[in-house]
């Protein structure tokens, strides 16, 4: 029954679809840990009472094999006790050849006996040896699988991980202008733009001013010539005397 109990396990742990449990957990890299110490449990416990299994059956072929020795062996001396009654009873010596026949009884007793038991145990040997034989696949299934669990875990962190960085990649895209990835650049631009633009108008501000300025002294200029001319205008002008003369000189 332990034997039938262990052997169910193990099919069940073989059979059972990885594929199918990692769909239906809610978190499949905690499901695939903890799969994974599970079926590494099972594996440990499994490899105990198929050792035992094992163990029991070579200890019956072991049996077995003394009991066919023992057989053999019985036999041999059968043979012997038997071949020595027929030599002393054809030497006349009828009362010791009746003793050996005797011992060649028993020891065929013995031989009977030894047969019996060896050929008992043919069935449960043969029977231990398939149930074994099949414990010994189961085993290696499980590995197989062991194996495969692994595999799908550190293929699903790896997932796991990749999607997580992609996230957060996409994430420090989102804070820029994903359609217009020169937005920053061209804000900028504007930007210094506007400063030049200002410190042009201060130029031109500033030229204007100056220009006023000249402009404005040459007015002053034009009016001081205006006012020296017509001072000169209002001063009495100077007649000198010039003595007329006659037509006659």
């Amino acid at each position: 029954m332990v034997k039938q109990s262990i052997f169910g396990r193990i099919s069940t742990l073989v059979r059972a679809n990885i594929n199918t449990l990692i769909d239906q957990a809610e978190d499949p890299e905690k499901m695939l840990d903890q799969l994974v110490r599970d079926y590494t449990n099972s594996i440990a416990e499994a490899e105990d009472a198929v050792a035992v299994t094992i163990g029991n059956l070579r200890m019956l072929e072991q049996d077995h094999r003394e009991d066919v020795d023992a057989a053999n062996d019985w036999g041999r001396k059968a043979l012997a006790a038997s071949a020595k009654g027929d030599e002393l009873r054809s030497s006349g010596n009828a009362a010791d050849a009746d003793k050996f026949d005797n011992l060649a009884k028993v020891a065929i007793g013995k031989q009977l006996q030894s047969e019996k038991e060896a050929k008992d145990a043919e069935p449960t040997i043969a029977s231990q040896t398939e149930v074994v034989d099949k414990l010994k696949d189961g085993l290696n299934g499980m590995r197989q699988k062991l194996d495969q669990l692994r595999s799908k875990r550190n293929e699903l962190v790896a997932r796991s991980k990749t999607a997580a960085a992609q996230s957060q990649v996409l994430g420090a895209m989102r804070s820029i202008d994903i359609q217009d990835p020169t937005s920053e650049l061209g804000r900028f631009d504007e930007k210094v733009r506007r400063e030049e633009a200002k410190v042009m108008g201060q130029q031109e501000l500033a030229s204007s001013s100056l220009d006023k300025q000249f402009e404005s002294l040459e007015d002053l200029g034009t009016q001081t010539e205006i006012e020296a001319r017509l001072a000169a205008l209002k001063q009495p002008v100077q007649l000198t005397a010039t003595p007329l003369r006659s037509n006659d000189e």
